[in-house]
């Protein structure tokens, strides 16, 4: 946004409202519990919902799909794209095949089909390094990717190669996770004007630390593995600074922000600071002893 000021001075700027936007996801979460309770939030505005069980509207998915856009449309007053397909994998790349506004369906019958000219690049886990490796072995889209042997995929990725290999084919196992453990929690401002000095900032984490705490109670005040402290310089560039074994309390925050702060010492964009939590598993085990 900066940088477009900066093109265009006369930009006429639209100030975000996320408490409207929680709200607005909220009243679209309980048109999903409607249909099924069954549902993994990846966002604000993006979930998995497993309707394989559900016996309304005759168990078909389409018609589910169908309802849910009516729904959303009528009572909340947007418009939202479903996927429909056997599993994630499918149902993320179909949910986004016809935005805005889209219904897309991808029918057991048809996976291969539509997988053929499927780029590689938009196959769950397949960054640009990835992405690079694959390309440079004349693998361009999941039909290719297909005629690859698993014993050359595992030579070359490891564990990821067994992945690729059944992505290629639209095999994906994963459930639909109702329960997500939460890692971390954090609270961020990107700032209308950058802020000019350490001093500046020092206020502003301050106040971070503040709605920080706030945010903790409402999570019951969850284990505590590390606390961080994010900054995006000006020049978008982006640093991080953690440590462990501290108590979330200003006094850790500061210390943490002024070593940040000191690899560039240039004004700031974006402030955020945050916690990193203890695994549940790890908490179990901590529990053995």
């Amino acid at each position: 946004m900066a940088h477009a000021k900066r093109l265009c001075p006369h930009l006429q700027r639209l100030i975000p409202d996320f408490d409207k936007y929680r709200q607005a996801s909220r009243q679209v979460q309980d048109i999903f519990r409607e249909l099924t309770p069954l549902i993994e939030p990846l966002s604000l505005d993006e979930a998995f919902l497993d309707v394989t069980h559900v016996g309304r509207m005759q168990g078909s998915a389409t018609w589910m799909a169908q309802w849910l856009k009516q729904e959303v449309q009528s009572r909340v007053g947007i418009t939202i794209s479903v996927g429909v397909a056997p599993n994630k994998f499918l149902a993320k790349i179909a949910s986004d095949w016809d935005k805005p506004d889209g219904l897309y369906i991808i029918t057991p019958d048809r996976i291969s089909e539509f997988l053929d000219h499927l780029p590689i690049t938009r196959l769950h886990g397949v960054g640009p390094a990835t992405a690079k490796k694959l390309e440079g072995q004349g693998i361009h889209t999941c039909s290719d990717l297909r005629n690859v042997g698993l014993p050359t995929l595992l030579e070359a990725f490891g564990k990821f190669g067994v992945r690729l290999h059944e992505l290629a084919r639209g095999i994906d196992e994963r459930p639909v996770k109702v329960e997500r453990e939460r890692k971390s929690i954090s609270v961020e401002t990107t700032f209308d004007r950058d802020l000019p000095s350490m001093a500046a900032c020092r206020e502003k984490i301050t106040e971070l630390v503040t709605r920080l705490e706030e945010r903790m109670a409402r999570y019951q005040h969850p284990a505590i593995n590390k606390l961080f402290v994010k900054i995006r310089f000006d020049d978008f560039s982006i640093t991080t600074m953690e440590t462990a074994g501290q108590i979330p309390e200003l006094k850790s925050f500061l210390p943490l922000f002024d070593t940040a702060w000191q690899r560039a010492e240039r004004p700031v964009r974006l402030l955020g600071v945050g916690v990193r939590l203890i695994s549940e598993d790890a908490q179990r085990q901590l529990g053995l002893f």
